[in-house]
Formats: C-alpha cells, structure tokens, sequence
C-alpha cells in the first residue's frame, strides 16, 4: 500500500465534494466547486482529508508522510472514461487514408473494412499479444488523466474471440492499477461468416456466448451498436434483456450515423448509459428525461468521422446530465485523450470548461457505477488524482487543446510511472 501523502499549497483544488453525488444535471452543471491554496492528503490509497491552507491543522501523527508542494498547480481527480475499445489488434490507418480519399465509413464496411477488419486481425492474434498491444494503450490513457476505464469487447465476433478479448480486459484489470470495467458487445456486427444469417448469430450470442461469459464472470455491462445495418432496434432490446437474465447491465451504442430509436430502446431496458447520440432529438430528450439513463457523447468520434454533431447543449439545457467520453477504437476514435475529449466539447459543442469537467469525472462515474469511488474530491474516494503543470487555471486544460499540462498522475496516492 502506498505511503500517506499530503500534497500542500494547491493553487486551485478542483472539484471539491463533501458528499458524494451521483449525477450532475442540468444548470447544476455550471457550478464546480474548488478550494484555492489547499491542501489535500491522502492515506491508505484514499482521500483522507483536505482544505485551506490558512486552516491546515498540521498532520503531526503521520509516519512515513511524503510532501509535495504544488505551489503554480492544479489538482483535480482522474478522469473516468466510460466508454472505449481499447483491446484490439494491429490499426485500421489505412481506413483513415480511404475517408480521406472520400469513401464513407460505410462504403468501407461494406468491401470488409471497419469491424470486420479489426475482427479479422483480432481472430489471428495471441491473447498474449494481445494484452500486450492493449497494455501500451492502458498505460497511456492513464498517463494523460485516465483513472478508471470502462473497455468493450466486440472485435471477436464468435465465442473463441470474444473471450480472448474479455479475458485481456479481466488481466488489465488484475494490474490493479486503476478500475476497469468489461462490456460484452458481441453485438456490435454481423460477422462474415453470418453475413445472410444474422438471426443464427444473435442465437450465438443469447446462447452460447452469453452462459460462457457469466460462466467464467467476465463482464459488468452488456452493450449493442443499434444502428441500421447492423442491429434493429427490436433486436437490440433481446440481447439486452438476454444480458440481463445473466446479470449484466445494459448500455446501447445509440443514434450514430442515424436515428434508429436507441436512446428509447436502451431507456426501456434500464440502460446505465446511451452513447453517441449524434442523432438524438426533442423526443429522444424527452424520453431520457424520465429515466435514469446517462447520455454519453463521444467526441473524438464524431470528430475523426466528420459526422454531426450531438446535441450536447440541449441535452444539458433541458435538465438531463451528460457524460463525455473517448471512444478509444481503432476505427473512429484512436485517441483516448480525455483533454483532447473535453477540449473538443468546449470548442464544438460550446460546453463551459465547468461542464466539461463534471461531465468526465462525476457524470461518467455514474455511466461506469462508480459514483462512491471516483469522480471528486471527497473523503473515503480512491485518491487518483491529476497534478497539473503550473497553469493560471483549470480553464487552460481545454484552451490549451494541443499541450499536454499533466505533470504527474497519482493513483491510490501513488506516483503512476511508464
């Protein structure tokens, strides 16, 4: 276990909670409480106490007490990203030349690329391999702010694969660095070998992969991409409901590339989240306004695929929370900076950095179930924390969207090191 820190003459302590919430809504969101010149300390791994320091008591009991002085500095807690895929093999850079070239993500998908692509590489590598490319981005997330992660399978497609892929995600987990959270998304395309057979493979998945997965209890959330073309709205709602009767928590990859009744479909099973959501509207809103449901936007996907863009403000503007996640993939999203996410959120969605800031700790806790261990500042939470740079404010994370202003990353009160 980690030594007992205290980290002192904070210029500003962000997001500063003395109760845990659950959810930030609506105006609410606007609102970032912070302590300037603070202190916090950190024992056991956990945030033990924290304030002003005109008002630091003094911590004489305290054996083996590291100190850092964070005179210029900024600290806030890690972010949590909700929603990734950042087990897979190889790249798809190639795609990237062929959008640029003018095919559309679909045209690309449909001559074998995309999905299918990532699947096809995914078959023909090791698990050994495997957790080893997954390594390097794991470690990288965490080295630019990522403190918990929630990773998707859904690049096997078919039962061999698809453990392979859990069973990286439940290694990374075992590193104990930082909570990790595995999604089954079997459901994410029809495979080659279903191509005219698409009621054989949701049988698959109800049948045979789901039992094998909760067999060897590798999964927390069960997730399907509904969009046309690849899983209806009807279909989506039997393999939710399947992952259900196997203990497994609905999230829905929702309205993307077109409406496709996601959000309404993911609501009425008791979705943790909706993600995407490029083509949400008023009555998909409406809907998420009656629900528990946290709408995620995915920025750096709507960004790499030049696609339209969430309706971010209205969502917030209408009372409703809202999580920001990287979508780390190599298809749409190969990039699990959540700087970048939040500078991006600023910039195109026109959010306040305030908003952002909720949306990529406390919100994005919910959509992982992880409100009463991350997401703020407030004592018995994991202490994973971010240590800026000397900056002027929390403000210049996201207007500085090209500079990385992370001088270090603690996690459990532990210096995290490449």
């Amino acid at each position: 276990m980690s030594k007992k820190l205290l980290i002192k003459n904070i210029k500003n302590l962000v997001q500063v909670r003395e109760t845990s919430l659950e959810t930030v809504s609506g105006k609410d969101m606007k609102v970032l409480p912070c302590i300037n010149n603070a202190w916090l300390a950190i024992d056991n791994g956990l945030i033990a106490d924290f304030g002003k320091m005109e008002d630091f008591p003094g911590i004489t009991d305290w054996k083996d007490l590291e100190v850092i002085d964070a005179t210029g500095k900024i600290v806030l807690p890690c972010y949590v990203d909700s929603h990734t895929h950042i087990v897979y093999a190889g790249n798809r850079e190639q795609e990237f030349a062929d959008r640029i070239k003018g095919l559309t993500y679909e045209e690309i998908a449909n001559r074998g690329g995309g999905i299918l692509n990532s699947a096809k590489l995914l078959r023909e590598t090791s698990e050994e391999e495997l957790f080893e490319q997954s390594l390097v981005r794991f470690k990288e997330i965490i080295s630019q702010g990522t403190g918990a992660v929630e990773i998707k399978s859904g690049y096997g497609l078919n039962l061999e694969a698809e453990l392979k892929m859990l069973r990286v995600i439940k290694k990374l987990k075992e590193l104990d660095l930082i909570p990790v959270k595995a999604t089954f998304l079997g459901a994410h395309a029809i495979p080659a070998e279903f191509k005219n057979n698409k009621e054989g493979y949701i049988n698959l998945i109800i049948n045979e992969m789901l039992p094998a997965i909760a067999k060897e209890k590798l999964a927390d959330y069960i997730d399907v991409f509904c969009e046309k073309n690849y899983f209806t709205a009807e279909e989506t709602k039997k393999i939710l409901e399947a992952g259900k009767k196997h203990g497994l928590i609905p999230k829905v990859h929702a309205e993307q590339l077109s409406h496709t009744s996601g959000i309404k479909t993911g609501v009425e099973c008791g979705a943790i989240s909706v993600d995407h959501l490029e083509f949400c509207n008023d009555e998909d809103i409406t809907i998420l306004k009656k629900s528990k449901t946290m709408p995620t936007i995915l920025p750096g996907a709507a960004f790499f695929l030049n696609l339209p863009l969430p309706p971010a403000r209205k969502i917030i503007d209408n009372g409703l929370p809202l999580a920001i996640a990287s979508d780390y993939n190599p298809g749409s999203s190969p990039s699990g900076n959540m700087n970048l996410m939040m500078s991006l959120s600023c910039i195109q969605y026109k959010l306040t950095p305030e908003e952002v800031i909720n949306a990529v700790t406390i919100n994005t806790s919910y959509a992982m179930g992880l409100s009463k261990e991350m997401g703020s500042i407030t004592i018995g939470k994991y202490a994973n924390i971010i240590i800026t740079k000397p900056i002027s404010s929390y403000s210049f994370i996201p207007y500085s969207f090209g500079s990385n202003l992370i001088e270090s990353v603690y996690l459990g009160g532990k210096k995290f090191e490449l």
